[in-house]
């Protein structure tokens, strides 16, 4: 029953994000119209505003994007207390791969870096603003994970450097 309503539950969130990001206007439409578009925004709660030259951005109230600061910083301070505690860092590394599916191909020391980095980066992206250090620690991880559940990666990851030069790199994300 449970795992039911979860999903259910998820469910209607996925489809709750997917509508709040179909919501869109062009660069263009607010330039020509910008009370029309701040009134959309402020009744949707954020509206992204299309670009053709440049990246999209998303128009939303000061009190909501203050509210989502202010959830973030809760949510960092959470998880940082409760890595203070057995029980709570035993929770969050028993939760990690179900947030995180790909984690199940690194190994119980790379699961506990994994988690120490991502709180640390929740936390620098709360309290200093520092947004992109979410993004990088799961890129990396995931790339990490990417190596170690491929065995060829993983064998030529683990060869010695004969010289300098290291070659081609490809980046994923």
């Amino acid at each position: 029953m449970a795992i039911r309503l979860r999903s259910e539950y998820s469910l209607r969130m996925s489809i709750a994000h997917l509508a709040s990001e179909s919501e869109a206007v062009s660069f263009t439409d607010l330039s020509r119209n910008p009370k029309a578009v701040a009134a959309r925004a402020a009744a949707l709660g954020s509206l992204r505003v299309t670009h053709r030259d440049s990246p999209d951005m998303v128009l939303t109230t000061a009190t909501r994007a203050e509210r989502t600061e202010e959830n973030l910083t809760t949510a960092s301070r959470l998880f940082l207390a409760l890595m203070k505690q057995d029980d709570g860092a035993r929770s969050l590394l028993l939760a990690l791969p179900e947030v995180f599916p790909w984690a199940r191909h690194l190994d119980d020391e790379e699961v506990r870096e994994f988690t120490v980095e991502l709180l640390e980066a929740l936390s620098d992206a709360a309290e200093l603003g520092a947004r992109d250090a979410v993004h990088r620690a799961i890129v990396s991880w995931r790339a990490t994970a990417r190596i170690n559940a491929d065995p060829e990666q993983l064998r030529d990851a683990r060869r010695p450097l004969d010289d300098g030069n290291l070659g081609p790199v490809e980046v994923h994300e």
